[in-house]
């Protein structure tokens, strides 16, 4: 009896023990951590919680690990991090010259495999596609589309019995009629300096077409060109009809924005991420505010569009560089840039996201985007980041300066110079 019970205790500890051993065999394999550093922080985080969320539990063999950094502050922390040898896996970057600037300092890795393997070429537009590739080589994965134009209140509007303009001359004439109605015509928030980049990016592509603006960016014409006086001219108007609402250095574009959402002010010049502040204001896209384009200035000047393509790049140190190869690839598909659009505003690269997920002013986007003949990166994503700095102070210091705009521009061209005489070193 007694041999009989230890040796049914043996095969049950022999089984306990054989099950352990094929339970331990069965488990999933740990997650590979990939670290993801962006600015889609504060008023910007509009969909990259839900992004990583479900980005994580869609693909439990990764875990995409991110830390939101505040938007100003990105711009030195990633190039510390890179110039330190210690960067994330993976971080946010904005298409055109600032990912130039990083591939012609060789601080981040070209991801033509991934474009290969997940058929990436054919998951976007022209104008998408074109902002991926550097040098013959791909480098950057598009998240976003953004465009940037005139969101105004429609109720201020009304009340001011104004319409929104199509051209120059009624611009002028709107903005008159909602000063003399007690409201200031144009909220900016110039701040972080960037917010005032667009009143020369619209005024340049309306009077000296893409081609010249594009000469401008590339360091080939000069800050003190007829071409860039015009355009500064034009923003001084506005400046001295009193358009504009009172020192606008003290303010944020947030804050710009929610102006016009009180009805202190009638519109602002933004980018379509002004959508994310909706909760925030308490309002409803196309019920209470909509948007019109820059209007046209010269009828012979082709209309541009401006705005920035957000994307994701691959660092050059990365620690692990295969498995954030894998985690592009999935960034790119229909889930993610569904989910993140939902909240960013944008319009989403992956041609196959439904429509259903835009508002209606997302859509009315799409819809002026897909009939403009020219798309421009604004000033700060078409400019060497060195010269971008030296122009986005020159618009800071001409909202508090604009009589002296002739010398700004003078010094301007000056720091131009300089900073492309001083190379293109992070």
């Amino acid at each position: 009896m007694k041999r009989t019970v230890k040796a049914a205790l043996c095969i049950c500890m022999i089984a306990l023990l054989t099950g352990s051993v094929f339970a331990a065999g069965q488990r999933e394999p740990e997650a590979q951590q990939v670290t993801f550093f962006h600015y889609f922080s504060g008023t910007l985080a509009g969909g990259i919680e839900e992004l990583v969320t479900e980005f994580n539990q869609e693909n439990p063999e990764y875990r995409l690990s991110h830390t939101p950094l505040d938007h100003e502050a990105f711009k030195t922390s990633i190039r510390v991090m890179l110039t330190g040898g210690n960067p994330p896996d993976l971080f946010s970057y904005w298409a055109g010259a600032q990912v130039q600037f990083l591939v012609d300092a060789d601080r981040i890795a070209p991801i033509d495999d991934v474009f290969e393997m997940y058929e990436l070429d054919t998951l976007f537009s022209d104008v998408v596609l074109q902002a991926t590739e550097y040098d013959g080589e791909k480098y950057f994965l598009p998240l976003t589309q953004h465009f940037a134009a005139f969101f105004y209140n429609k109720e201020v509007f009304d009340q001011a019995g104004v319409t929104p303009p199509e051209t120059w001359d009624e611009f002028l004439d709107v903005c008159e009629q909602l000063k003399n109605s007690g409201v200031t015509p144009i909220a900016l928030g110039s701040r972080e300096r960037w917010p005032a980049q667009f009143w020369l990016d619209y005024p340049l592509l309306r009077t000296a077409g893409p081609e010249y603006r594009a000469a401008l960016m590339e360091g080939t014409a000069s800050y003190t060109d007829p071409e860039v006086v015009r355009a500064f001219e034009m923003w001084k108007e506005l400046v001295d009809k009193g358009y504009f609402v009172a020192n606008a250095n003290a303010y944020d574009w947030a804050e710009a924005a929610t102006m016009v959402g009180t009805g202190e002010a009638g519109m602002t010049l933004m980018g379509s991420w002004f959508m994310q502040l909706d909760d925030e204001i308490g309002w409803e896209a196309g019920e209470d505010y909509d948007f019109f384009p820059f209007p046209e200035v010269d009828e012979d000047v082709p209309l541009a569009a401006v705005g920035p393509i957000d994307g994701v790049v691959l660092a050059r140190d990365a620690r692990m560089p295969d498995a954030a190869k894998q985690v592009l690839g999935e960034l790119a598909a229909v889930g993610p840039q569904t989910t993140f659009n939902i909240g960013s505003g944008a319009l989403a690269p992956n041609l196959n996201v439904s429509e259903d997920i835009y508002n209606v002013l997302q859509l009315k986007v799409k819809e002026y985007l897909d009939d403009v003949p020219h798309w421009a990166f604004n000033y700060d994503l078409a400019t060497p980041p060195p010269v971008a700095d030296v122009g986005l102070d020159a618009f800071a210091r001409f909202m508090n300066q604009p009589d002296n705009y002739m010398q700004i521009l003078a010094d301007t061209e000056e720091g131009k110079v300089r900073a492309l005489e001083e190379g293109d070193e992070l």
